[in-house]
């Protein structure tokens, strides 16, 4: 994507991947203030851990508790979270959550954080937070605790969640990814769901996941990752270069990696 994206601006630049282990991702971080480097993406695990590593943070990043981009400016380093906006631009494209009602984000992570800030700050929703590990939904969402003591997140298990009232249900776990059989919800009735409701599932990869195939199964609206993949890449572009690449760039160089069939963001 950012391979396109520099051709499309007429820029010489390179983005590499690079696998870092957890010991070694201070070095990495510092790696970063070089002459010439423009920053970073941070993807699992490395999204909360580097946040004492940064000198600056954005108030995304900060609320979130979560850095997916890191900008080098001057030998001072800022990070960032493209993970919410990018989130929030893809249900707008593709027409999933228009639906009124709570959201329930699927996982405690990183993306999780992000998709909880997307909810409450974006869409305005109450929030419930499933997760296999009940201690991580917990304190994800004892982050969001009004200052009056009214909870702006909850966290529950599956039946803890009212269906009939959720408008938008969020995969930001890792489960499907690469696995086509997996979900995150195996057992799940998504009949339950009211008839205008929808799902996003971040996973990407596979294109068409066991949780896409049996929310339509079931006659809603779901949605992979690959417009939220494309809207952050966009928008950490922006914050390097300070240039606005079209969203098509981006999508356009997804479809192609993954041999899609394209489709007008």
């Amino acid at each position: 994507m950012h391979a396109a994206a520099f051709a499309w601006a007429g820029l010489r630049g390179e983005y590499r991947a690079q696998r870092v282990e957890p010991a070694a991702l201070p070095a990495q971080i510092a790696a970063l203030r070089r002459p010439g480097v423009l920053g970073a993406n941070l993807s699992l695990p490395h999204k909360e851990a580097a946040l004492p590593l940064l000198d600056a943070l954005s108030d995304a990043a900060r609320r979130i508790g979560a850095v997916n981009t890191v900008i080098h400016r001057g030998g001072q380093l800022s990070g960032d979270n493209t993970d919410a906006p990018g989130l929030l631009r893809a249900l707008e494209d593709a027409g999933v959550g228009a639906q009124e009602g709570a959201v329930v984000v699927l996982g405690a992570g990183g993306a999780a954080r992000a998709a909880v800030y997307a909810a409450l700050t974006g869409l305005g929703r109450e929030v419930y937070v499933v997760n296999r590990t009940p201690q991580r939904a917990q304190a994800l969402a004892a982050a969001w605790v009004r200052p009056q003591g009214a909870a702006l997140v909850r966290a529950v298990d599956v039946e803890g969640v009212p269906w009939e009232q959720v408008g938008l249900v969020i995969n930001a776990s890792s489960a499907g990814l690469g696995a086509p059989e997996e979900s995150p919800l195996p057992d799940f009735d998504f009949g339950r769901l009211p008839a205008g409701a929808g799902v996003y599932d971040m996973v990407y990869q596979p294109h068409e996941t066991r949780l896409l195939r049996d929310v339509r199964s079931a006659g809603r609206r779901g949605e992979n990752g690959l417009g939220m993949l494309a809207h952050q890449a966009r928008l950490a572009f922006a914050a390097w270069t300070g240039l606005e690449v079209p969203p098509q760039v981006f999508l356009g160089a997804l479809h192609e990696k993954l041999d899609l069939k394209r489709t007008a963001p």
